[in-house]
């Protein structure tokens, strides 16, 4: 099957190899609150005593799906689980290979063990890693061992601020837009078996003007005279082709497609919401001479530009009104976690079928089986990552480093069209005064074009910019009136960015002067990229902005605050709060089982304000 046409079980579905092997289910698993398991050599093949409790993966200690729903704090958790004569198989095509295990995500600082061997240290509780764990299954010397043993300490340190955490609360409890924590895995863990030398990362630039290119990186020991080939194909029917020397690890080429230089053909392979048209892609790793190739992956592009000019969003290069929805990615049985490619796929489905065009995924890094879903079924999506909440030179170095990751992991999906590595001035306390926080969130943001220069940057999204490519402020304003009085045409939003009142909690939106001009110049569109948050019959505990008594009371004020915007010629976009309820903010379309508030029908043509044509 092809990548574009998967099922989206694959955890990494842009880099596709058929030799993989799950290992989400049962762990053994053991809670540390001592921090004495390094010490007393928990990670060994004989302590398999120490693990009392088992553990489904990936769901967090925290969450019920895990069988623990332990929500108290734990700093150091540990799993344990054996691997298998099945699970260690190599496939019948490898002479030669290596075993990677791969970690989707392990909050917050991961070390690995194989057979009581360490394999792997990693920080960041949000970016992927792998560690290639050969060696240490090799060099294992008890011969009567059946299996072999994975062990894997997590340390997530409840209080610490300086680590970026999102939405997870630093305090004994959920209170206000903060959740319960995450700890430990939370991403789907496998095993994959790769040759000697293999093709371990790939970045896809696909514009309609100015072509396709990619970058691939061959991680192992590769051959002499090594070749990389690519072949581009659209439902089977071949588009372009090339092949071209390896010098080093690294190599970047351009793949010629005849299709995109005519007028006529360019225009069906361009990728859109409306049409989301993905290429399927076959990567090749050669040695010299004939013969079958040493590694081969499959993958998938989208076609399109993203990008801003005229005081618009431009996708492809055309004015693109966003029509967005915020999506915090929590979910009541498996917290930062998911149940899977169905769930995942579904929440793309019902964002689509409100008549969004657009999802904000806020303050985590999403399941990439997510954002496969939105390149395939056509979904914007506004990429962003956890805050950390103090500004030191801690926090600098392990935010800057984990988005490094995140932008490298997910810089090749068509649905990414901007980055959001800042919000609210989370982290950066004092913004508005202090040099050393402006120059940092100027800094992350040219970071960020330098290693993906094809989508729009926010260096601080919904309050004070100091270089933004959209101008996205949050507006909690429940009167539609006050909707149109500050954003209702060019003058009154300008107005606003330097004197937003009680938008934005009064802050300055648009703080240095080269900000302002930008935004003058047309280079900077102005979008509400939070607003709304109504809640409907909401508990007693709950957090809301707005509460409305009714249905139908529901249902109107949305239809103004919707018009109120949508009819502004200043406004480029919206982003309404939110898909879901999440936990205790009970202002979602949805409740947190997923079920509509208001006929889907409904929120469809107050989003769009169209009927929806089936």
């Amino acid at each position: 099957m092809s990548a574009s046409q998967q099922d989206g079980a694959y955890p990494r579905p842009q880099l596709c190899r058929p030799g993989w092997r799950s290992l989400d289910g049962v762990w053994a698993f053991a809670y540390d609150d001592a921090d004495a398991g390094h010490r007393e050599g928990w990670f060994r093949p004989a302590a398999a005593d120490r693990f009392d409790r088992v553990i489904v993966v990936p769901f967090p200690p925290e969450s019920p799906a895990s069988g623990i729903a332990d929500r108290g704090p734990h700093p150091t958790v540990w799993y344990r689980r054996e691997l298998s004569g099945d699970d260690l198989a190599v496939p019948a095509d490898l002479s030669e290979s290596r075993l990677l295990v791969h970690f989707g995500a392990v909050d917050y600082r991961a070390d690995v063990w194989v057979d009581g061997q360490h394999v792997a240290h990693h920080v960041g509780g949000q970016a992927p890693f792998d560690v290639d764990i050969t060696d240490a299954l090799e060099s294992f010397e008890d011969d009567a061992a059946k299996t072999h043993v994975l062990v894997v300490r997590a340390q997530d340190d409840p209080h610490d601020v300086s680590q970026p955490r999102g939405k997870q609360t630093w305090l004994s409890a959920p209170d206000k837009v903060w959740y319960e924590r995450t700890t430990g895995i939370w991403q789907s863990v496998w095993l994959e078996h790769v040759p000697g030398a293999w093709i371990a990362d790939l970045w896809w630039q696909a514009d309609p003007d100015t072509g396709i290119s990619a970058t691939i990186e061959v991680a192992g020991l590769p051959p002499a005279d090594p070749l990389i080939s690519l072949a581009l194909s659209l439902a089977g029917r071949p588009l372009g082709q090339v092949t071209a020397a390896l010098h080093g690890r690294r190599l970047t080429v351009r793949v010629p497609v005849a299709a995109l230089d005519n007028g006529v053909d360019r225009e069906d392979l361009i990728w859109s919401p409306e049409r989301p048209v993905l290429l399927d892609a076959t990567v090749s790793l050669h040695g010299a001479g004939p013969g079958a190739p040493l590694d081969e992956v499959t993958s998938y592009l989208g076609v399109r530009s993203a990008g801003v000019g005229g005081s618009r969003f431009l996708l492809n290069g055309r004015p693109y009104f966003l029509r967005g929805v915020l999506n915090q990615g929590y979910r009541a049985a498996t917290l930062l976690a998911n149940q899977g490619t169905h769930e995942l796929r579904r929440e793309v489905e019902l964002a689509k079928a409100m008549g969004f065009n657009t999802m904000r995924l806020h303050q985590k890094a999403e399941d990439p089986r997510l954002l496969f879903w939105a390149d395939r079924l056509g979904l914007l999506l506004w990429a962003e990552t956890g805050a950390a909440y103090e500004f030191t030179s801690t926090a600098i170095e392990q935010l800057t480093a984990e988005w490094v990751a995140l932008v490298r992991r997910d810089r090749s999906h068509p649905s990414v069209v901007a980055w959001v590595p800042i919000n609210e001035s989370w982290g950066l306390p004092q913004l508005r005064t202090d040099p050393a926080q402006r120059s940092f969130a100027a800094g992350i943001a040219d970071l960020t074009r330098a290693l993906d220069p094809g989508r729009p940057v926010m260096s601080n999204e919904g309050w004070e910019h100091v270089d933004s490519d959209i101008l996205g402020v949050h507006d909690y304003t429940s009167d539609p009136a006050e909707l149109r009085e500050r954003y209702g045409d060019a003058a009154t939003v300008r107005r606003s960015l330097e004197h937003p009142g009680d938008a934005a909690a009064g802050r300055v939106v648009a703080l240095t002067a080269a900000q302002l001009a930008k935004f003058d110049a047309g280079n900077a569109p102005f979008m509400v990229s939070e607003f709304g948050g109504l809640s409907l019959r909401p508990a007693s505990d709950a957090f809301a902005y707005t509460e409305v008594s009714s249905d139908s009371d529901l249902a109107a004020l949305l239809q103004d605050m919707f018009v109120a915007l949508r009819s502004s010629p200043a406004v480029a976009g919206l982003c309404y709060t939110q898909l879901f309820d999440t936990a205790q903010e009970t202002n979602g379309l949805l409740d947190e089982r997923g079920e509509p508030k208001l006929p889907i029908e409904t929120v469809r043509y107050i989003v769009t304000g169209e009927k929806d044509p089936r």
